[in-house]
């Protein structure tokens, strides 16, 4: 991949996306989150999302911190540089369970996880990759132009919160 920091990075906040026409390496950090990672294998570019929740409930500005809104907008925004969406490939990351709950709802990560398979699914987008669920969160370092994804598993965890 050959990631240089001083060479269009960015760094992706939760709730956001990226896309752009020239190579950026992106960086995030995932929990319960999810990012999928769209790239168009025919105009080598990407772009990435950082969503919290699965879906937004209609109320307030719909925003891409919900999974429903990010992963449209994501394949919006490659489509309006170029991309033709037969030709985009999918790589999804995140969902973990970072904190100890009881109440199978609370468990967002895996209804996150959920719905990035189920969306890309019906956007017929492949998932080439996926690295997904578990006790820990992720580092991701994507790159928009050849599609790589570095993924670094954090080892802490917080085990003693029950919610």
């Amino acid at each position: 991949m050959l990631y240089n920091p001083d060479e269009n990075s960015h760094y992706l906040l939760a709730g956001s996306l990226f896309v752009h026409e020239e190579r950026h390496f992106v960086t995030t950090v995932l929990g319960s989150c999810v990012s999928v990672c769209l790239w168009d294998c025919v105009r080598s570019r990407g772009g990435i999302n950082h969503y919290m929740l699965p879906f937004w409930n209609g109320e307030g500005l719909a925003s891409p911190k919900y999974g429903n809104i990010a992963i449209a907008k994501l394949i919006e925004r490659l489509q309006q540089l170029g991309s033709d969406k037969r030709n985009l490939r999918a790589k999804v990351f995140g969902g973990g369970i970072v904190l100890n709950v009881s109440n199978p709802f609370m468990n967002i990560g895996e209804r996150n996880i959920q719905l990035a398979e189920d969306m890309l699914r019906s956007e017929n987008i492949p998932i080439i990759s996926a690295d997904t669920g578990g006790k820990v969160g992720r580092k991701l370092v994507f790159n928009t132009e050849t599609g790589a994804v570095f993924v670094k598993k954090l080892t802490k965890q917080i085990d003693d919160i029950r919610i």
